[in-house]
């Protein structure tokens, strides 16, 4: 998946929650759960997908995820439950899906 993405990562249900960018998503997942990026993610165990969107551009993706870092918490749990209520990690059907 090698598109400009917004991602939210959870620890667990209603867990740390964690806002990044990227333009290969299944790459930097990979990178978060094998312990290649140190410091929050890898500090608090984010490693659950449980949330992402495509845009067009890198410049959409950035301006998305800086907004959404100011957001109150209430709201990306809302955004997360709208899509994935369960909290499921969405990182294992990404990888299948991208074989």
């Amino acid at each position: 998946m090698k598109s400009p993405c917004v991602y939210m990562l959870a620890s667990r249900r209603n867990g740390t929650l964690y806002i990044g960018v990227t333009s290969d998503l299944i790459g930097r997942l990979w990178q978060h759960r094998h312990g290649h990026c140190a410091g929050f993610t890898m500090r608090y165990e984010v490693h659950r997908l449980v949330w992402f969107e495509g845009h067009d551009t890198m410049e959409q993706a950035i301006t998305r995820e800086k907004a959404m870092k100011r957001w109150m918490r209430r709201w990306k749990i809302e955004l997360i439950e709208a899509r994935n209520p369960e909290w499921t990690d969405l990182y294992p059907g990404l990888v299948r899906n991208s074989s």
